[in-house]
């Protein structure tokens, strides 16, 4: 790769990514860039080489890193797009604000951004996977957002540009999200957070909230969240086809299907990525065995295998 100049912010060649996903598996991305503001982004990219790939990156959430790494510039959004502005009804909050902070900040306000409060992640993820549960979206709540094209150009998207759907947005390849504003509905303070302490005290009695994992790995089938509701069905839920194909548990290498909730992919300690990828697909192609189901991956997987490795 052409020899990049090194800006203000952080510029590491060579950078291993394990550390940086929630996962904690991943090679190396040629270069990872950390940006200290929206005009060191802009210059960035436009002196950036039309030929490099991009590959914006959140906290890592949602994400495995292959283990031979990534053939790109990852760019990592920081302490400088992690603001959290209200005005009237309007939260606007940089892509690198966490999803539980924005919900907490809004609901202190009287603002009910309450579904993302259990959500893993940043701003930034839950934009591009439409993030949801309980019954309510990002798409629902959003209004617009700032993006900095590859060339360098800041653009403002709407919801029409990003053509929200179940767990997905549109987003040009090599484009960085900056900030997002929503319009939230009004409540009380204390009855949103009291809501947001009932989510999390059902989260942590349902999910392996103390493991190593990515959140949810497959998207339900149904095409839709989990409700909350008493009249919730679970027919078509990935955990539920998962459990039902007698993977609850189910191991590879260092990789695990959750025993306290089964689409959920743990790492025990010792995966790497190939274990985590190829446990997923010796799960999605069971359940195509056992329901006609065909899983579809909620964690974004991206990046090479090692040379020996099995993951495609």
């Amino acid at each position: 790769m052409t020899t990049l100049s090194t800006p203000r912010g952080m510029l590491t060649p060579n950078r291993p990514l394990k550390d940086l996903t929630w996962l904690r598996v991943g090679g190396p991305a040629d270069y990872l860039f950390q940006p200290a503001d929206v005009k060191e982004l802009k210059d960035f990219l436009k002196a950036l080489p039309a030929d490099t790939k991009v590959f914006p990156m959140g906290v890592g959430s949602n994400l495995i890193v292959r283990d031979g790494g990534i053939r790109a510039v990852v760019i990592r959004m920081g302490r400088g797009f992690n603001g959290i502005e209200i005005n009237d009804n309007e939260v606007t909050a940089g892509v690198a604000a966490l999803d539980a902070h924005v919900a907490r900040k809004a609901a202190d306000q009287g603002l009910d951004l309450t579904f993302l409060r259990t959500i893993p992640g940043a701003i930034g993820g839950a934009i591009r996977m439409n993030a949801g549960c309980y019954g309510s979206y990002v798409a629902d709540v959003f209004q617009s957002a700032q993006a900095i094209t590859r060339d360098g150009e800041e653009v403002t998207l709407t919801a029409k540009d990003l053509n929200f759907a179940y767990r997905q947005s549109d987003l040009p390849e090599g484009w960085v999200l900056t900030q997002a504003t929503f319009r939230a509905p009004r409540g009380d303070p204390d009855a949103l957070h009291a809501r947001m302490e009932a989510q999390l005290k059902k989260r942590d009695e349902t999910q392996p909230t103390k493991d190593r994992t990515a959140g949810s790995t497959f998207r339900n089938p149904a095409g839709f969240s989990s409700t909350g509701q008493a009249d919730d069905s679970h027919e078509l839920k990935a955990w539920k086809v998962i459990d039902n194909a007698g993977l609850r548990g189910a191991t590879l290498g260092g990789a695990q299907m959750s025993p306290k909730h089964p689409n959920f992919l743990v790492n025990t300690g010792t995966a790497t990525a190939a274990d985590l990828e190829n446990l997923g697909e010796h799960v999605r192609k069971r359940v195509y065995e056992t329901s006609g189901i065909e899983l579809q991956w909620e964690i974004m997987r991206v990046g090479e295998p090692t040379p020996t490795g099995t993951n495609e």
